[in-house]
């Protein structure tokens, strides 16, 4: 097996040098740094991980943390488009991936973990366990938090509140008065705040909305929002238009309308939340908040290659805009 000595030896430099020109360190010769690469190519090195880590003092590798409680995870549409966005990023500076399973052997901390690993980093995706959030703030791995905002450390979200106050507004203008609102499970950030900004248009509108026009969808799934949107259509006076807290629930709120006999956006309005990319192909095509995927994750790998890097100490909260969608599920009240 070829190892970095037998570089050292048939370039005629120091392994110091070698590893520098492996790991792209700026302060070295391009006369070196083209010989190594010749020689490394010649003979077929492939540099050995632990031994980067010990020259580097870094491990290339980003820890990957899911908490929550769907048991969707990253097959979620919006959570993978996200995460692709940040694996491309990340991607350009040589880093791997470490997915960080619940069920950590020997009853670890995820720190312990992470720590013991070697991580240079760690992304944390909805966060709703206490127990993450204490065991990584304040350590001393650099932490990005997605989809929630958590005090003292760095966090890319989008600007859920603003983002339900579009749609409230959007079908305000349409003219309609009774709107009813699917939420997320009220727990989870992104739900509390799209719940915030559903309230906030509500009030701007001064519209009187009765308490059972708000139903909890839970953990944003399709059969979440065809069951609540199944209540809201059992009321004596029922909405007419919905605001959905997430596209899967919307598209499961469309379906319970037409099992119902009725028609979406004729008897019914609805909008969603997230512009999935079945949004578009739905029956009808559903009108929607979009969320910024691909820059939510390419924010979120800034900063934490920052942090990394130790180009800053400051932690960061980064909202990220949103924007309406039109398609066919919503018309003008008549």
């Amino acid at each position: 097996m070829v190892t970095i000595y037998d570089v050292a030896k048939k370039t005629g430099y120091s392994i110091t040098t070698v590893s520098k020109v492996l790991n792209n360190y700026p302060n070295v010769s391009e006369k070196a740094k083209e010989k190594v690469e010749r020689v490394v190519k010649e003979l077929g090195y492939m540099p050995n991980s632990s031994a980067r880590t010990l020259a580097t003092k870094k491990s290339k590798m980003i820890g990957v943390v899911f908490s929550e409680d769907s048991d969707v995870g990253i097959t979620h549409p919006f959570f993978s488009r996200v995460f692709e966005s940040f694996k491309k990023q990340v991607e350009l500076y040589n880093y791997d991936m470490l997915f960080v399973s619940r069920n950590i052997e020997n009853n670890q901390s995820y720190y312990s973990h992470l720590k013991n690993r070697g991580v240079d980093g760690v992304i944390v995706v909805v966060s709703e366990s206490e127990e993450v959030e204490n065991e990584l703030l304040g350590s001393d791995i650099p932490v990005v938090f997605i989809d929630a905002l958590i005090e003292n450390t760095n966090a890319v979200y989008s600007d859920n509140s603003f983002g339900s106050m579009m749609a409230v507004d959007h079908l305000y203008e349409l003219g309609h008065r009774k709107i009813a609102h699917i939420t997320g499970k009220s727990t989870l950030f992104t739900a509390m705040e799209r719940i915030q900004g559903f309230q906030m248009a509500i009030e701007k509108h001064q519209l009187t909305i009765p308490a059972n026009y708000i139903v909890d969808g839970g953990y944003f799934t399709y059969e979440g929002g065809r069951v609540a949107m199944m209540k809201l259509l059992t009321l004596t006076d029922p909405p007419s238009a919905v605001f959905v807290s997430g596209d899967e629930m919307a598209i499961g709120a469309i379906k319970a309308v037409k099992e119902a006999g009725l028609r979406v956006p004729e008897d019914i309005s609805i909008i969603g939340f997230d512009d999935i990319s079945m949004a578009k192909y739905t029956d009808p095509a559903l009108t929607t908040i979009r969320q910024d995927t691909d820059r939510i994750g390419r924010q979120a790998a800034v900063l934490l290659l920052d942090e990394i890097d130790g180009d800053t100490k400051n932690h960061r909260s980064k909202v990220i805009p949103v924007s309406l969608v039109k398609r066919d599920s919503c018309q003008p009240y008549i």
